[in-house]
């Protein structure tokens, strides 16, 4: 969900009873993800530079992303990810410290709110519904989706699964196009470009994305 290569897109709030809504949870520091990938990148020891040779980032956007200025999309922090050795979750909601994880609905968190690539233009809001559990693989999300007319396009590694709450989500997965209604859902292999957002205003999905 990338300049060709970083657009994770997924927006997921089911029935408003089962949800709630997006916009009205506080959102927890989105400032926060960049945060994360600076802290990482520098315990590592790497130069911008060398993260972007790594990921085939422009140093320009790990320089916005770092300091707030574009909010990553997931695929691209998946990718920043694996270049940095980290769990995906660590990234997207910091250490998990639990064996399980119950949420109820009025404690899930908004966690971020992506742009575009060029932080013009707001892509969706998601909130995590399992941060809490410790060493685990997938990310369970609620999400937001806003109109991609730009089709940004997402690659990166992992599966995804989505389910659309509300609304109508156009999704493209190589050459092939779907319009996904409530109840409908997909799965696919993230290394396939895929390409997610609404399909007019804004739709709502459960998304659950796989490392691999």
């Amino acid at each position: 969900m990338e300049n060709k290569d970083q657009t994770p897109h997924i927006n997921v709030d089911f029935f408003e009873d089962l949800t709630g809504d997006v916009s009205k949870s506080a959102p927890e520091s989105v400032e926060a993800i960049g945060n994360r990938i600076r802290t990482l990148r520098e315990e590592k020891g790497l130069s911008l530079e060398e993260l972007s040779n790594m990921t085939g980032f422009d140093v320009e956007l790990l320089s916005q992303i770092e300091n707030s200025e574009v909010q990553p999309q997931l695929g691209t922090v998946m990718k920043l990810s694996k270049a940095l050795d980290s769990a995906f979750g660590r990234l997207v909601s910091g250490v998990g410290e639990k064996l399980y994880s119950i949420t109820r609905k009025d404690e899930q968190k908004i966690i971020s709110r992506s742009t575009s690539h060029k932080g013009q233009k707001k892509l969706y809001t998601y909130k995590t519904l399992a941060p809490e559990v410790k060493g685990r693989h997938m990310e369970t999300l609620v999400v937001q989706l806003e109109e991609n007319p730009d089709e940004e396009i997402s690659v990166h590694d992992g599966e995804e699964f989505i389910y659309v709450l509300n609304g109508t989500v156009m999704l493209k997965i190589g050459e092939d196009r779907f319009e996904l209604e409530p109840g409908d859902s997909a799965y696919y292999l993230s290394t396939t470009p895929h390409v997610l957002g609404s399909k007019s205003g804004s739709s709502t999905i459960l998304a659950v994305l796989y490392e691999g």
